[in-house]
């Protein structure tokens, strides 16, 4: 063997190592690092977000409102006014059916 053979074999098995830090199995591992630890970061806001919500349900609920009441009125909001009106259409067609 050559020392033009033996430096280019040296230089494959340099590139064959760094890749294979990267790469695993064909994935790379720096990318999923990074996926997995923005996932982590968001799930903790997340569930800070959770904490934040539950707090305001509890300060609602000392103020003397009704909570499921404010679950309904924060669900209604999200909703389309035409999607909402069907709804209590329907409710109050659905109560007078049972005498209500």
């Amino acid at each position: 063997m050559s020392d033009t053979e033996d430096d280019t074999s040296k230089a494959g098995a340099s590139r064959a190592r760094q890749a294979a830090d990267s790469d695993t199995g064909g994935i790379a591992a720096d990318r999923l690092r990074s996926i997995v630890e923005r996932i982590e970061r968001l799930e903790e806001e997340r569930k800070a977000l959770g904490d934040d919500i539950k707090d305001i349900y509890a300060e609602a609920k000392s103020a003397g409102f009704e909570v499921k009441v404010v679950r309904q009125i924060i669900r209604l909001r999200k909703q389309e006014p035409a999607e909402v009106e069907e709804q209590e259409t329907l409710l109050d067609l659905y109560r007078r059916a049972l005498g209500m």
